[in-house]
């Protein structure tokens, strides 16, 4: 069921709720290492393949090969990196809601991998995080699965291989794409659909990452003093794209005047959240990581934590050539837009900077009571500074992530509130694998019916969530900037 990626995509059906719904689903810091796969890959050798007269020679549904790929990203200038079916992003993967398919997944590198489906209730083995004793992908192997694709919207699969120091693994690499699982029941509200993945490449060490000052701090402690300069290693990258190119260099995406298109956006960085704007013309906020909003919104800008993904629709009223792209002047010059061009309009892409606006989920959602929870769970984030030359270390309370640590046991289908306490400067996305976080209240502002699975808990901020777990099994709740997952920023829950 996969199919190639379509920037300019005919028209689709949506969801019916996109226009007016809601729903719910569901230590040791010096210690940072790998658990091994419990689970038995099939090797190429031993396996059934495509043809053959056996139990598995029906083609799979959705195939990804893990391989090297040369990006050409901007004029003159390629990358070397890692990606699934030869391009990146991937190839767009259009899944069925509730309609089990088979996967098959080939590694042709010389490293293990991780394939983690983002944002589906899946079972733990097929999750694809080694943490949760998900099956691995060796060197040179592949695996077979089964998994059914829930809940409906925009998802994505990404690997999920720790890097630690190594900045040519994980998420730093092209291993990312669009999932998008069809609902369903879609009346069609727009004329146009395209799907739009960032990420950053040439990252590099750097001690100084300045503080981002439109980024809010939220009630910080009496006598906070804000650093304007990394305590220890940060993450800087040389260029930035949208689909695997750099502003400027590709196809412009071509509209119509009078056209509502809706655009799906993933932030598919390692470690960088983003904003985005569209001068002229306003985004009608529909849907957040996937899951539609009780309140669509207008509104000029809109911030994508690492791995959130945002759905909204524009209408084209604003004719010209225009560059939809980051407020952050540096990295739009390094290649963080796209030109977007309307019919009969040709000349130079303009750029004017949006209004200054905070992003705030609770606009999104209303003041509905929430249900009391049968129990509720802290999980305060802390900094151990790494100073000059070193990492920064993450904890949960009080501790960096261990293997060895015993999960924190979960019920299934017993309600739960997780409070998600900041104690650092710093934002953090925060995502709990195989459920969906229901939001409650976002530093102290009610917004039901928001549903996630990622949440970019801001700078001492404070945010509660309900969750229902649905499926047994280990969970990995951390935090999705790789640097800081790698170096302890991660904890562990068992459903039981």
């Amino acid at each position: 069921m996969a199919e190639p990626t379509k920037l300019l995509a005919t028209r689709r059906n949506f969801v019916a709720k996109v226009a007016a719904g809601s729903g719910l689903l569901l230590t040791g810091c010096d210690s940072i290492r790998q658990l091994q796969s419990k689970l038995t890959p099939h090797h190429p050798t031993d396996q059934q393949r495509p043809g053959d007269s056996s139990e598995q020679s029906d083609k799979a549904d959705v195939t990804l090969r893990i391989d090297n790929v040369v990006a050409d990203i901007a004029k003159d200038h390629a990358i070397s990196t890692i990606g699934y079916n030869g391009s990146v992003p991937a190839p767009l993967i259009r899944l069925e809601e509730g309609k089990p398919v088979t996967v098959e997944i080939f590694n042709d590198t010389n490293s293990p991998e991780f394939v983690h489906w983002h944002g589906l209730i899946v079972p733990p083995d097929v999750d694809g995080v080694e943490e949760e004793n998900s099956l691995s992908v060796p060197a040179h192997s592949s695996i077979r699965y089964t998994l059914t694709p829930n809940p409906a919207g925009s998802r994505f699969v990404h690997s999920h291989a720790m890097s630690g120091s190594d900045l040519m693994r994980g998420t730093y690499t092209g291993q990312y794409g669009f999932v998008y699982v069809e609902p369903h029941a879609n009346p069609g509200l727009y004329d146009q659909e395209i799907f739009f993945a960032t990420h950053e490449w040439e990252p590099f060490f750097t001690s100084q990452e300045m503080a981002d000052p439109d980024v809010p701090i939220i009630n910080p402690p009496p006598g906070y003093h804000k650093d304007t300069k990394a305590n220890g290693w940060e993450i800087g990258y040389q260029k930035f794209t949208i689909n695997g190119k750099c502003l400027g260099h590709g196809e412009p995406i071509r509209v119509k005047q009078g056209q509502r298109v809706l655009f799906h956006f993933l932030n598919a960085s390692a470690t960088e959240n983003i904003k985005l704007a569209l001068p002229g013309h306003l985004f009608l906020v529909t849907g957040l990581d996937g899951n539609p909003v009780p309140k669509p919104q207008l509104v000029d800008v809109i911030e994508l934590g690492t791995a959130e993904r945002v759905d909204a629709v524009v209408e084209m009223r604003n004719p010209g050539v225009w560059i939809l792209g980051t407020p952050k002047n540096e990295d739009r010059i390094n290649g963080l837009g796209i030109v977007v061009e309307y019919a009969d309009k040709t000349g130079p892409p303009l750029w004017t900077p949006p209004p200054k606006s905070v992003w705030d989920y609770s606009v999104f959602g209303d003041v509905r009571p929430p249900e009391i929870p049968e129990e509720t769970i802290n999980l305060v984030f802390g900094k151990i500074n790494g100073g000059g030359g070193g990492f920064n270390l993450w904890t949960v309370n009080g501790k960096c992530f261990e293997n060895r640590d015993q999960p924190h046991i979960l019920h299934r289908d017993r309600h739960y509130r997780l409070i998600f306490d900041n104690q650092t400067d710093d934002a953090h996305p925060v995502h709990l694998h195989r459920a969906s976080l229901n939001l409650v209240t976002v530093n102290g502002r009610a917004a039901g019916g928001v549903i996630k699975d990622v949440i970019l808990v801001k700078g001492f901020g404070k945010v509660e969530v309900d969750v229902v777990p649905a499926i047994t099994g280990l969970s990995l709740f951390h935090c999705h900037q790789q640097l800081r997952m790698d170096f302890g920023f991660k904890f562990l829950f068992n459903v039981v």
